[in-house]
């Protein structure tokens, strides 16, 4: 049997293709349909506006991921002992990788996207995200408060959003950093090895102790 591509898929396709290499805000639906090779209508058809078609290409990999993040956090969360930071943020690696049965690279496209989410300054994805994931990431968010319990709610907030930050700077230059690597130091990394890498400098950024400075604020 012939595996046909859909009208939505290809809109689907063409629009994450652009999102992540332009952006949210710099990418048109004019664009997308070009791309696609369909006409407006069927955008509006499939997915009424341009918000919805974004959170349509964030829920491909979102529908996969988040599922089996919650499976792990729940996991955790039920253990008896208090879990390391390391271990905490280690959940992420599998799945994450294998969101490239999703999409070819799948995996730095994601990531890239969720940056383009910040970015780009795309408030209503905050709310997709709360609405359809609040409890999965309110889990994650318990696991770190009790991995470092002498931080406060505050300072685990912006540490989060630190490492968020360095995750999709480093997505975002993921080939150039593998180029570099190679050329500089003759180290052949793909992306597990550029994640396990990220891991333990994560974990130390987030459960570094607080400085007197940030206690005074």
């Amino acid at each position: 049997m012939v595996n046909k591509t859909t009208t939505q898929d290809k809109i689907l396709d063409a629009a994450e293709q652009l999102f992540a290499s332009t952006g949210f805000a710099d990418t048109s639906l004019r664009q997308i349909t070009s791309l696609a090779q369909v006409n407006l209508a069927a955008v509006n058809y499939h997915f009424g506006s341009k918000k919805e078609l974004i959170q349509s290409v964030l829920q491909r990999y979102l529908s996969v991921l988040m599922p089996r993040l919650d499976q792990e956090f729940s996991q955790l969360l039920s253990s008896q002992k208090q879990n390391d930071l390391t271990a905490v943020l280690s959940v992420f690696i599998q799945p994450l990788l294998e969101l490239n049965k999703v999409q070819h690279h799948g995996t730095r496209t994601f990531l890239q996207l969720l940056g383009r989410g910040y970015t780009d300054v795309q408030g209503h994805l905050r709310w997709f995200f709360n609405h359809h994931y609040g409890r999965t990431l309110d889990k994650f968010v318990l696991l770190v408060q009790q991995a470092c319990p002498d931080l406060p709610a505050s300072e685990i907030f912006w540490r989060l959003h630190f490492s968020l930050g360095t995750v999709v700077f480093t997505m975002a230059s993921n080939q150039a950093l593998q180029e570099i690597a190679a050329a500089d130091f003759n180290e052949n990394v793909e992306i597990e090895g550029v994640i396990h890498r990220l891991i333990p400098y994560l974990a130390a950024g987030i459960a570094s102790p607080l400085t007197l400075s940030s206690q005074a604020h």
